[in-house]
């Protein structure tokens, strides 16, 4: 379980931008939404170890990780994946899932991990992470690799930006496939319904503050509107 007690983030010329953040995360899919400006992605960083907080703490299975770099934190079980994935000249993709599995990792399980998220194996395992890559396929190799680590907390920040309509369809199977096969907990930061639409839990962050949290069937409605409209786009969805 994530628990983050009044966690605050102010910038060094003194710009404060999360006040208090109290949440505790033990769902297995929680999304979080807001408006532009309010904050997410930077708590999502917060989280995953890229900026320290500057009030309260956080925790990880108890363990206070408030302190640690983002590789310590990483070796604690939280994955992070950019909003554009990074590409590493002459690294293969299977030398990036060997990494995240463990060198003892068999050439089959490598496989398995790329076909999970939709992709088939014998065309990517031997791909160098170059240009040649488009940002969907660079999304669900990154997918794999956080599949392959199997940490306790997987962390995606807006996983839609910068891909097409085909692509972000893909995406969505792909967590929803994720969903069902990971055994910790997915955190994604999203302005898209569909992705809010498979959402155990909904946190709202507005202003650097929690705006609203709860379960789906709580707090979607609210966002669009009223209940008739939230089951309107539910059925479109499905």
């Amino acid at each position: 379980m994530l628990e983050l007690n009044h966690v605050g983030y102010t910038t060094e010329d003194g710009m404060e931008i999360l006040k208090d953040i109290t949440l505790k995360i033990d769902e297995r899919f929680v999304a979080i939404t807001g408006p532009n400006g309010g904050g997410k992605s930077t708590l999502a960083k917060v989280i995953a170890g890229i900026y320290q907080p500057t009030e309260g703490t956080i925790l990880l299975d108890g363990v206070d990780i408030t302190n640690m770099s983002i590789t310590d934190r990483a070796k604690e079980g939280i994955s992070f994946a950019f909003q554009q994935p990074v590409r590493f000249k002459g690294l293969k993709v299977r030398d990036l899932l060997r990494l995240a599995a463990g060198k003892d990792a068999k050439y089959s399980e490598l496989k398995g991990y790329l076909e999970e998220v939709g992709l088939h194996a014998e065309d990517y395992i031997n791909r160098e992470l170059n240009s040649s890559l488009s940002g969907g396929e660079l999304k669900r190799i990154e997918i794999a690799m956080i599949r392959a680590r199997g940490t306790k907390l997987s962390l995606f920040d807006e996983p839609e930006a910068g891909i097409d309509l085909w692509s972000f369809n893909n995406l969505i199977q792909v967590f929803e496939n994720m969903y069902q096969k990971i055994n910790g907990s997915i955190l994604i930061i999203s302005h898209q319904e569909r992705i809010l639409n498979i959402a155990d839990r909904i946190i709202v962050i507005a202003d650097g503050e929690v705006s609203t949290a709860g379960s789906r069937e709580e707090v979607l409605p609210k966002l669009l509107g009223s209940s008739e409209a939230c089951s309107t786009l539910m059925e479109k969805l499905v």
